[in-house]
């Protein structure tokens, strides 16, 4: 009787373990979504492409979105709206905190060299933000930035605030106090262009975007300068919803590798977010995110 119940119970656990492992999620249309590091309309025409590679690879159809803002696409990723999403660092650690997604690929791109912009030969898992100012300003230093009006994206942009934010805090300027004005921008190109019009003193941008608007600002290179840059960033992820199967996980990360090594995937990816291939990622790559997150939280203290 015992040896039975034994079998029962184990049985049992048996049905249980396949029937988790069953309800792992397994897309049968696969929503992939970005964030708009810049004009949005702009990034979903460049990136719509993707739906047809990805559906070749995948073999399911794929639909391809831009979501209005970092919160938004962690939330819809929460409530299994979106599948995967293109996450920058700092929105990927809210992700994983809230609703467990998983990082699965994390983005490499060519070094910037400043003073303007010059794009490098070397490939780097990591970049830069940085604080620019109109040359013409007279802020010559950190401490000049006190009392300016600063334009920044999202808080949990760590290009468009978190890092930059939390680095003058460390140098002993708070950007919620100490006189100044934040203004909230969407897309780091605004931000750019902010500073280049005169709308604000200086904005908290990525290393990189004053080539952003450079068509239309030709002479945004003379006008709008580098103040401070900061530490190395992680680069962007690309992440999956918490709950989804681990095979599906590793063939979408196959899929993208795959794409960014050919011509028209790699146009795509390289015009969006100036990704030029992706590698293996794992949450503890993170781990410095989540320090700066923790000095942030005093900016209000």
């Amino acid at each position: 009787m015992g040896a039975l119940s034994l079998v029962l119970v184990l049985g049992a656990c048996g049905k249980s373990a396949s029937a988790a492992k069953d309800k792992s999620y397994s897309p049968k249309e696969l929503t992939v979504q970005f964030v708009p590091s810049s004009n949005a309309s702009t990034i979903e025409a460049k990136a719509k492409p993707l739906e047809g590679l990805l559906k070749k690879q995948l073999g399911i159809p794929v639909k391809v979105s831009v979501s209005t803002d970092y919160n938004t696409i962690v939330e819809a990723m929460g409530s299994k709206k979106v599948d995967v999403g293109f996450l920058p660092p700092d929105a990927y650690v809210l992700a994983h905190k809230q609703n467990g997604a998983k990082v699965i690929l994390q983005a490499e791109r060519y070094a910037y060299k400043e003073p303007n912009d010059q794009i490098t030969k070397q490939v780097v898992d990591n970049y830069k933000s940085t604080i620019l100012v109109r040359k013409d300003s007279g802020i010559k230093s950190i401490d000049d930035l006190k009392g300016k009006k600063i334009a920044v994206q999202d808080t949990t942009s760590s290009a468009g605030w978190i890092y930059p934010a939390v680095e003058l805090y460390r140098q002993g300027i708070n950007v919620n106090k100490d006189g100044i004005k934040t203004v909230q921008v969407k897309g780091h190109d605004q931000g750019v262009l902010a500073v280049y019009n005169g709308d604000v003193d200086a904005a908290f941008v990525f290393q990189g975007a004053r080539l952003l608007v450079q068509k239309d600002a030709k002479d945004v290179m003379e006008k709008v300068v580098p103040l401070y840059t900061t530490k190395g960033i992680p680069n962007d992820t690309i992440t999956v919803r918490g709950d989804m199967n681990k095979a599906w996980q590793e063939k979408i990360a196959k899929a993208f590798k795959a794409i960014a090594k050919t011509k028209k995937g790699h146009e795509i990816i390289s015009s969006v977010y100036s990704h030029e291939g992706y590698v293996d990622s794992k949450d503890s790559n993170f781990d410095a995110i989540r320090a700066y997150d923790k000095t942030a939280e005093k900016l209000n203290k």
